[in-house]
């Protein structure tokens, strides 16, 4: 039986994501209504600049005033794609406040506060959908929280930054500084005016936390995860890196550890195989790497960003929490059960890639060498070129705790014969 009385939606923003949201919501009502057993009606638009012309929006929905919007007794969801961290906490909270379930794309606010955000939401007996949030268009959190709850899952790997594999992927294929490619992904509309918070790591951080708390049934917060930019990433790094048979991405990176008692959570750039399916993800998407004890390893791959993508993400949300208002249900909330602690950096077992500029003299790679058994670090390859004195001396060791290789770096920097450590970098997907 089809429900005549609409379902009635807010949206909390309307900037390149919000406006596909409600173009889409308009252009496609009569296939949602299908979908959901019911119309959906946009029933208010909340802005910060209202005289700005929206096309296809009714100017009478828009209003600034997303408080008085969402009290107003007949709002039945809330769809908050401002972003940040207030006033969307306060919203979000609000609309918990007066029966409100809530669609978000909002990936600091729900690394940042997740935890207390879905307390609310179970609370009021209401959904948190939040899909939009990590990896724009591809389907990952709801398999991850849905599809794989019966599973275990003991480690995501993935590129969840779109901008960055932008520049990485140009870098490596045309042999770009990194300047130069930030410069045409600035260009292309892949980066903004101000790309910190891509090429240092922070959105990916943020997504990283979402996902390692979706995956490990525990809390972790933007803080628990370690985090490396890309800003020193070199075409010199990306040489060595082909030299290997890799390339180099950034990457989020959550495991469990094997003894199951604890996890970890990092973002920093690293060499992979070229023949890991990571390796051939180009241009700005996105792509996860999800190994689980019975179902394997899975990979989703698509496009991570834009405003078409996301909307889709959060058209997918509004659909499902639609179904569940009808039927007088939730979906999934939180699951933190196993309240896990997230170790630190220091404890992950990694390799590295080791480029140092060295006397060209008798004795260095011995030295060199001992620094490295000192503290119980093991070496795989060595390779030495030297040239009119100066020598540079690339080292990939086995895989070792990462404290043990920093301060392996460290007690390098202090060899007389060690000019300089010209680079660092993880090596990871074997």
């Amino acid at each position: 039986m089809m429900r005549t009385r609409p379902l009635k939606v807010a949206l909390l923003g309307c900037g390149v994501v919000g406006s596909e949201v409600a173009r889409i919501m308009t252009t496609h009502a009569d296939d949602l209504t299908a979908r959901i057993g019911a119309p959906v009606e946009l029933a208010g638009v909340a802005v910060r600049r209202p005289s700005k012309v929206r096309e296809g929006i009714d100017p009478a929905l828009v209003t600034t005033d997303a408080t008085a919007l969402l009290k107003r007794g007949d709002i039945d969801i809330a769809i908050e794609v401002i972003g940040g961290i207030e006033p969307a906490r306060t919203l979000i909270t609000t609309a918990f406040e007066h029966g409100i379930s809530v669609v978000s794309a909002n990936k600091a606010l729900l690394a940042q506060d997740g935890a207390a955000l879905h307390a609310a939401a179970e609370q009021h007996g209401l959904d948190l959908y939040y899909e939009a949030a990590v990896a724009g268009a591809i389907p990952l959190v709801r398999p991850m929280r849905e599809s794989l709850a019966g599973d275990k899952i003991n480690r995501v790997m993935g590129i969840v930054n779109g901008t960055t594999n932008f520049i990485l992927d140009k870098m490596d294929s045309t042999g770009a500084g990194y300047q130069e490619a930030l410069d045409e992904a600035t260009a292309l509309g892949y980066a903004e005016a101000d790309p910190t918070a891509d090429v240092e790591g922070y959105d990916a951080a943020a997504k990283a936390a979402i996902l390692a708390g979706i995956a490990f049934h525990t809390r972790v917060r933007l803080d628990d995860v370690y985090r490396e930019g890309m800003t020193e990433v070199s075409a010199a790094d990306f040489a060595s890196a082909k030299r290997m048979g890799c390339t180099i991405k950034l990457l989020a990176i959550l495991e469990r550890a094997a003894d199951g008692e604890s996890v970890t959570a990092r973002v920093h750039p690293a060499m992979i195989p070229l023949t890991h399916p990571l390796a051939s993800v180009r241009e700005a998407y996105n792509a996860v790497f999800v190994e689980a004890e019975a179902a394997g390893r899975l990979m989703f791959y698509g496009p991570g960003a834009g405003g078409s993508p996301t909307a889709s993400a959060v058209l997918g949300d509004l659909v499902a929490v639609c179904r569940n208002k009808l039927a007088e249900a939730t979906g999934p909330g939180e699951s933190a059960y196993t309240q896990l602690p997230v170790s630190p950096m220091g404890d992950v077992v990694t390799r590295y890639h080791i480029s140092l500029d060295v006397a060209d003299k008798p004795g260095v790679l011995a030295q060199v060498a001992t620094t490295f058994a000192e503290h119980g670090v093991s070496i795989d390859t060595v390779r030495q070129q030297g040239k009119d004195g100066e020598a540079s001396l690339v080292v990939v060791t086995h895989r070792a705790p990462d404290a043990a290789l920093s301060g392996t770096v460290e007690a390098l920097r202090k060899l007389d014969t060690v000019r300089g450590v010209a680079s660092i970098m993880r090596v990871e997907g074997e």
